[in-house]
């Protein structure tokens, strides 16, 4: 099950916090919890990718997206990432996460996370999001502009650009079987 009393915590707990640019980092602390874990007593390899959710949605909260996805009746979804696992968590280890945005294309954008214990980076993940309507994707330049944000992008970083080149060789639909 999704954890929505962490997920209010979570905007609870930022929502008098600074407003942030749509490029600034959202730093959040996260703990295992025992419906956290796999059994080897460490963090689940899915679970990580919804603790990753708990640091996008109130970065979304701070930037005040949230509030132009909902005047506009647009969604947001993930429309793609890739994660490195580097370090174990393990049951109630507490860890720091960052969250930011690091620029966009005509289609999606692009965020970075990563989540830090004893100042070593335990896992990072690029994601690619993508904003909806009833439509399809709403260009990103749209919402930054509801937003009062910069139209145009910083340089996506080669590694990020590399990743995009590369998921568009993949083929779609897969093969079954």
């Amino acid at each position: 099950m999704y954890p929505y009393l962490r997920m209010f915590k979570e905007l609870w707990k930022f929502r008098n916090a600074p407003a942030l640019s749509i490029l600034d980092a959202h730093i959040s602390h996260h703990r295992c919890w025992p419906q956290d874990i796999d059994p080897w007593r460490e963090l689940n390899n899915g679970r990580t990718l919804t603790l990753y959710d708990l640091g996008r949605i109130p970065l979304g909260q701070r930037t005040g997206l949230h509030k132009v996805l909902q005047r506009n009746r647009w969604g947001m979804t993930v429309a793609g990432n890739s994660t490195r696992y580097r370090r174990r968590v393990r049951l109630f280890d507490r860890v720091e996460m960052h969250s930011r945005c690091i620029g966009w294309d005509d289609r999606f954008i692009y965020m970075e996370q990563s989540m830090w214990k004893d100042g070593d980076c335990t896992s990072h993940i690029l994601i690619r999001s993508a904003i909806t309507s009833k439509s399809g994707i709403v260009p990103p330049q749209e919402a930054l502009k509801a937003l009062g944000a910069p139209l145009e992008s910083p340089a996506l970083p080669e590694w990020v650009k590399n990743w995009v080149d590369a998921d568009a060789g993949r083929p779609w639909p897969p093969v079954k079987g």
